[in-house]
């Protein structure tokens, strides 16, 4: 496979960029912003239990724990990276943080179910506020090249590793101090950056400041709010129940229309001609198949570990914990290895060595000794993942003019929110209905890897440099018009 051969990338220098006093505090902000809401994903999740005894909620409305920010951070992403584009990337973002913080607090303490979803919903409000905004002020405050390349690869860590922190933290704060204080834990994180946010980060939107594509807003977060309700709560439920049916068609008819809007009207939500860069098409495709995949592997490993090798709570986390120390590592050589082998290659490689790490888990069984397996297959597959996040990341935001940056970021972080939703209603439930749990943990883990390997080579073919093509994804990535 020839990925990547253009000499630009392969110009760019590997030492480690040096990074300014100033620079080093922008990244610790928009890093930490974004470490709390990937901790907001996990960190309720053990809780649960808990909390429905302590509010009343029965075991079916549960599910609106997690929905209710699902629905938001998911559906509003795209709209609101547009606006930061037009309106301003950091005005949006602090409003994000207040809102979340505020949010943290209202969900910290609740006092019945109405106002914990309340709170919830608020946070995915923020979020998705927090998350494209975050991620247009990272693209441009760090030019293109490796101070770009060890920026993100530090965000893409602290991403990964927050969700397997929350799963963690989740367990040990409800177990020591209750549910709430794992609502706490986010309110603080909101404390500590807000007041560091506004004299740091600088202001950047759009300078021909474009009226806002109101149609094809509408249509996208209605067909995404749609699409991630269906899969939601289809992870609990099923793909039976008629309103999951319902809403996943709706959801994808108006994700139809708004491509239909899109291909009419002067001033998209989305750029088409964006969408058919090979970099962001192809990019965006790897990005979604290594975050849907691996939280797939993640909720298996939880059921396998607990359910066939008694795992206590704490011994699982401990297993996960390992996993999130690799995925340091992996964050901190990743911008190197880009640096050598360009974006594209490193995301096919990664993917490669993610599909085949998944695929030693298959040896897994109900001994014992299988916990090592798995703890070593997991942390070197979360390595591979890491690899992929960073890479997929630098491949679609490589070479998009900064006025373009919020589209291509908000497609980045709506690739990430998609992925990790539709993983585990796809493949996940294939564990938690099989008559014999360990041959449904055999099933998804197959299918996983099998899923994994197909994307990379989809990547690779789709990301190739043609002979006599040297120049011509380059200026691509600069923009097709």
């Amino acid at each position: 496979m020839a990925i990547d051969t253009s000499s630009s990338q392969h110009l760019r220098p590997t030492a480690a960029p040096r990074l300014s006093p100033r620079d080093r505090l922008v990244l610790f902000v928009l890093c930490a912003a974004q470490f709390m809401v990937a901790l907001d994903f996990s960190v309720l999740n053990v809780a649960l239990p808990v909390l429905g005894a302590d509010l009343g909620m029965s075991q079916s409305a549960l599910q609106w724990a997690v929905t209710a920010f699902a629905l938001p951070s998911g559906g509003f992403l795209l709209l609101f990276g547009r606006m930061g584009d037009l309106y301003g990337r950091r005005r949006l973002f602090l409003a994000g943080l207040a809102l979340f913080g505020a949010a943290s607090l209202l969900a910290t303490f609740a006092w019945d179910p109405a106002s914990f979803l309340a709170g919830r919903a608020l946070q995915g409000v923020g979020a998705a506020a927090i998350v494209p905004t975050g991620m247009s002020l990272l693209t441009t405050t760090f030019p293109e090249g490796p101070a770009r390349d060890r920026a993100l690869g530090i965000s893409g860590t602290l991403l990964s590793l927050g969700f397997t922190v929350g799963m963690v933290a989740g367990g040990v704060l409800t177990d020591t101090l209750g549910w709430r204080s794992t609502m706490a834990l986010l309110a603080l994180f909101a404390v500590i950056v807000l007041p560091l946010a506004p004299a740091l980060l600088p202001e950047s939107r759009t300078p021909d400041r474009p009226r806002l594509d109101v149609p094809g807003a509408i249509t996208v977060t209605a067909g995404l709010l749609s699409f991630i309700y269906a899969l939601s709560t289809a992870a609990d439920h099923g793909f039976g129940r008629p309103d999951v049916l319902v809403t996943l068609i709706v959801g994808v008819l108006l994700l139809m229309a708004f491509v239909a809007v899109e291909s009419r009207t002067k001033s998209p939500l989305v750029s088409l001609p964006m969408l058919r860069r090979r970099t962001v098409a192809w990019g965006n495709l790897g990005g979604l198949v290594t975050f849907s995949m691996m939280s797939t592997v993640v909720f298996v490993l939880t059921l396998y570990l607990q359910e066939i090798l008694n795992l206590s709570a704490f011994e699982t986390g401990l297993v996960f914990g390992v996993q999130g120390a690799f995925s340091v590592v992996a964050g901190s050589y990743a911008p190197r290895v880009i640096g050598r082998l360009g974006a594209r290659r490193t995301l096919v490689f990664s993917l490669l060595g993610q599909g085949a790490l998944v695929a030693t888990l298959l040896a897994l069984d109900e001994n014992s000794w299988s916990v090592w397996l798995a703890t070593a297959a997991v942390s070197l597959a979360s390595m591979c993942h890491l690899g992929a996040i960073i890479s997929y990341g630098v491949t679609v935001t490589s070479g998009v003019p900064d006025g373009e940056q919020g589209l291509a970021t908000g497609l980045v972080t709506s690739t990430q929110q998609i992925g990790i939703t539709i993983g585990i209603p796809l493949l996940g439930v294939l564990a938690t209905t099989s008559s014999d749990l360990m041959s449904g943990v055999h099933t998804v883990l197959a299918l996983d890897a099998a899923i994994v390997l197909a994307a990379a080579v989809l990547v690779a073919a789709g990301l190739r440099v043609r002979r006599g093509d040297s120049g011509a994804v380059e200026a691509e990535a600069v923009g097709a018009r």
